[in-house]
């Protein structure tokens, strides 16, 4: 009972919030009782959270301040890409998908060097939470798709493995 008091008037979350819980599950609000509140899955699955629970657990309101959600979109692109070029080609990409929102602008940050590319993330915003995982499906389609077309390679993890025989020869074999 107190906690859902302590729900109501600690403004935590309304009706039509998309909130995400430290469990990993993540819904819109559609009711909030006394004892309960009740979250739409995105499978259309109502869960019924106790709100004691919710009293007790991280939540991350995903609609507050504002609807919109920024989106960070990992992408790894060979040593030796012409970053000029593909930093352009990604965040045009970025500009032409419909889901993701003009203002703020995308645009690419270049990570880290990693083990085996260089490590970007495309920074960008869409008009809310529950589009994000469709935004995100469409612009890694259309990066894929678009660094194919222009040659720029996309690579992936390799290692090299040498094998010594007993005689002391050595024999280098590639693995993924």
């Amino acid at each position: 009972f107190f906690g859902g008091i302590a729900l109501y008037f600690d403004d935590t979350y309304k009706i039509g919030d998309y909130i995400e819980l430290d469990s990993g599950e993540a819904g819109t609000v559609v009711k909030v009782g006394v004892r309960s509140t009740t979250l739409m899955m995105r499978d259309e699955v109502l869960v019924t959270v106790p709100n004691a629970v919710l009293n007790a657990a991280k939540v991350i309101n995903q609609s507050a301040p504002q609807h919109r959600k920024r989106l960070k979109v990992p992408i790894g692109v060979a040593y030796g890409t012409d970053i000029d070029r593909f930093e352009e080609l990604v965040t045009d990409i970025a500009i032409d998908e419909p889901l993701v929102l003009d203002s703020p602008k995308p645009r690419m940050r270049f990570r880290r060097f990693g083990d085996s590319a260089l490590e970007y993330e495309l920074l960008c915003w869409v008009n809310s939470p529950v589009r994000a995982s469709k935004a995100t499906h469409e612009l890694n389609r259309s990066i894929y798709t678009t660094l194919n077309d222009h040659g720029i390679g996309i690579p992936f993890p390799q290692r090299e493995v040498r094998v010594v025989s007993e005689s002391g020869v050595e024999r280098a074999m590639g693995s993924t």
